[in-house]
């Protein structure tokens, strides 16, 4: 078991569940709150926390009231961890019609949360129609092989790595319900809950590694020859520096927090939220995510600046912090989100519901 996965057995996964369903019925702006905590100490943590979340609430807004209900429940009766195995975008998982349901064979990369977990939102293609369908399964189902090969320099503990599907069986009930729901504003929330869970990894991520630079730099640095003061936490320079650090942090931390609150007032819109509801809270979105990554990067490579050349010693891992960012960054690229933002406001242009926007 990943040892983050363990820190997550003693989370209610629950918390997100609306009451009715046995849950705790907090809002999302608590859950990435949380994710936030986390990314401070451990950003593997808290992304699989954050996709656990995120593939939860699919039935909500991707299946039938019924399955809304049915996979509520459970999850909270069982205390059910759920990983992802599905993307719209890579035709890799092919399934044929069955009377009890869906054959599906292939694999799936980029499987954050598989390893251990005990629910898989996947997705796949007809094989004949070439249709485009989701589905939630027991991780334990037969023919479903979690290969745990995920090898990235950063956000090392998600076990983002590959599932493997061998004539697996979705039954019917497991089937989302899309085609009732492709014409609703709210079944177009995928990009928007995603931009916000990692905007607020980046933030979370940059919060601890300032932190642990100060301790680094008030305990272990040695002030430079030419600074002309005893330590280092005198040091005009560094002192600047740490204030540009915490510049960049408040400025997002605003962000992700307004956006945080945006998303509790269009998620209790459910099937009432308008295309331009849905559009004005996307743009708001992507540019808390685009400057949270932009602080991210920023802060997390340059607290190397603050602490000096001996710690960049691997006994510290203060690379760490800058590996995830990054990792994250690559996934979802700031340049178009820039884009869009700049289309609202040059041309005042929503942003067209997509994977990514």
């Amino acid at each position: 078991m990943y040892q983050g996965f363990k820190a997550i057995n003693d989370i209610k996964c629950s918390q997100s569940i609306p009451t009715q369903y046995g849950g705790d019925g907090q809002p999302w702006s608590l859950a990435l709150r949380i994710i936030r905590e986390l990314a401070k100490v451990d950003a593997s943590l808290a992304h699989v926390l954050g996709y656990h979340f995120f593939m939860l609430v699919q039935a909500h807004y991707k299946g039938s009231r019924e399955q809304q209900a049915y996979f509520y429940r459970e999850t909270a009766k069982h205390n059910w961890f759920w990983g992802n195995s599905s993307n719209p975008l890579e035709r890799s998982i092919m399934g044929k019609k069955a009377a009890d349901g869906a054959n599906v064979s292939g694999k799936k990369g980029f499987s954050s949360g598989s390893p251990d977990s005990d629910m898989l939102l996947i997705s796949w293609n007809d094989d004949v129609s070439g249709g485009f369908h989701v589905g939630v399964v027991p991780t334990s189902r037969k023919g479903i092989t979690v290969q745990d090969d995920w090898d990235s320099f950063g956000q090392r503990q998600t076990g983002s790595g590959t599932v493997v599907f061998d004539h697996v069986l979705v039954e019917n009930h497991e089937i989302l319900d899309i085609d009732s729901r492709k014409h609703d504003a709210f079944s177009t929330l995928d990009p928007i809950l995603s931009q916000s869970i990692l905007a607020n990894i980046f933030v979370g991520s940059a919060e601890g590694a300032i932190a642990e630079a100060r301790n680094y730099t008030l305990t272990k640095s040695r002030p430079w020859i030419a600074s002309g003061v005893d330590q280092a936490a005198q040091d005009p320079f560094i002192l600047r520096q740490y204030g540009e650090f915490w510049l960049e942090l408040q400025g997002a931390i605003l962000l992700v927090e307004q956006a945080a609150n945006n998303l509790d007032e269009i998620w209790a819109k459910e099937f009432k939220l308008t295309e331009l509801e849905r559009g004005e809270s996307a743009v708001l979105i992507a540019t808390a995510n685009a400057f949270a990554a932009k602080a991210g990067l920023a802060i997390s490579s340059g607290i190397l600046e603050v602490t000096g050349a001996r710690s960049t010693a691997s006994q510290y891992g203060f690379d760490r912090f800058w590996r995830n960012v990054r990792t994250h960054t690559l996934h979802n690229p700031t340049v178009y989100k820039l884009r869009n933002i700049g289309n609202w406001v040059l041309n005042g242009e929503i942003p067209e519901p997509g994977v990514y926007s």
